[in-house]
């Protein structure tokens, strides 16, 4: 059951780095799309309706990391405390600058919280990829489970370019997205800068996609050809996704992106199986799947609970998405009131 467990939270993970991975992008694109306050109302409200729905899925996984693997919770947790810090204070500035952004009709009091939102797009897109990349590859954990290296040590070249890479997927991916749910201007110019950071981010996926199989070769990952299948599913989406949006099919390209996020953090949890947390001091130390897990008792509570909340869960955030379909156009911002 702890293996079940073990994909569940992968899935969550898949979930929230696709959902809110293009919030991060649509964030980070603001300065490039928004010339001015219209066209800048037009790039956010294309989030506006689920970002904070998008932002409940780090939650549960959060919740179910922490109910299902407590050894691994409590090493991640204490031992990346910083980054983590910095990644929830990112993403507290950011909700409250959707909110609080239209408080005002100064155009200084919104250009101060739309920085805000930048900020807090780029930091976690930037540390989630850093820590997740610290994780496949394995910390300083000693015989107690403890992370006794620096903060300094999780900037090492692997974790660094995974959270190159994120940073671009998901500045690429809320380009595809800002392209899908606009129009005029704002969406001709998501689409150059969809082409614009094409380049850099089918380098940077390439060379993560590369070191991640030789790595997780060198351990003797019973997974490795899982880990090289969807590491070349992520490569083929990727591509597809920026022909796609060179041919001005945005829907497509969009998809195309989704499959690219999700098949690379699925490429991450099956180079890191049957670890949660490798040790690079000692593999006696590593957290391993099993134990780090609960007890059979605790995660068969947790299967029940998760057989019935789960697809409610999917089926309201679906019907969302359902309801708020339609673009976001640039008449539609001008007939409304500046605070909306």
């Amino acid at each position: 059951m702890e293996y079940m467990w073990f994909w569940i939270v992968a899935f969550l993970f898949v979930g929230y780095f696709v959902l809110d991975g293009f919030d991060f992008g649509v964030g980070m694109s603001l300065p490039f799309l928004g010339r001015d306050d219209v066209s800048r109302r037009q790039v956010i409200n294309t989030i506006g309706p689920v970002w904070d729905l998008n932002e409940t899925w780090v939650i549960v996984a959060g919740a179910c990391l922490f109910a299902s693997f407590p050894e691994w919770y409590a090493t991640l947790f204490s031992g990346f405390y910083l980054p983590l810090l910095l990644i929830l204070l990112a993403l507290i500035l950011r909700g409250v600058s959707f909110e609080y952004r239209h408080q005002r009709d100064s155009l200084r009091w919104k250009a101060g919280f739309d920085r805000m939102i930048v900020i807090g797009s780029v930091v976690p897109a930037l540390l989630w990829g850093v820590a997740f990349g610290n994780i496949v590859q394995g910390v300083a954990l000693d015989e107690r489970h403890v992370y006794v290296g620096g903060f300094f040590s999780l900037l090492n070249p692997y974790a660094l370019l995974t959270g190159l890479t994120t940073l671009l997927l998901f500045f690429l991916h809320g380009a595809l997205f800002v392209a899908l749910k606009t129009d005029g201007e704002v969406q001709a110019g998501a689409r150059r800068l969809a082409r614009l950071a094409a380049g850099p981010t089918v380098l940077a996926a390439a060379g993560v996609v590369v070191w991640t199989i030789v790595m997780a070769a060198g351990r003797e990952a019973p997974l490795l050809g899982l880990t090289v299948g969807v590491g070349a599913v992520a490569a083929v989406a990727l591509i597809a996704a920026v022909l796609l949006s060179l041919r001005g099919l945005d829907g497509r390209a969009f998809a195309a992106g989704a499959v690219t996020v999700a098949a690379a953090v699925v490429m991450l949890f099956s180079a890191l199986f049957p670890y949660v947390m490798p040790s690079t001091i000692d593999d006696a130390f590593s957290l391993t799947i099993e134990n780090a897990s609960s007890t059979p008792y605790t995660l068969t509570i947790m299967s029940w609970t998760a057989l019935i909340a789960l697809p409610l869960v999917l089926a309201y955030q679906a019907w969302t998405y359902w309801v708020f379909r339609k673009r976001v156009t640039r008449r539609s911002i001008e007939a409304a009131p500046a605070h909306a």
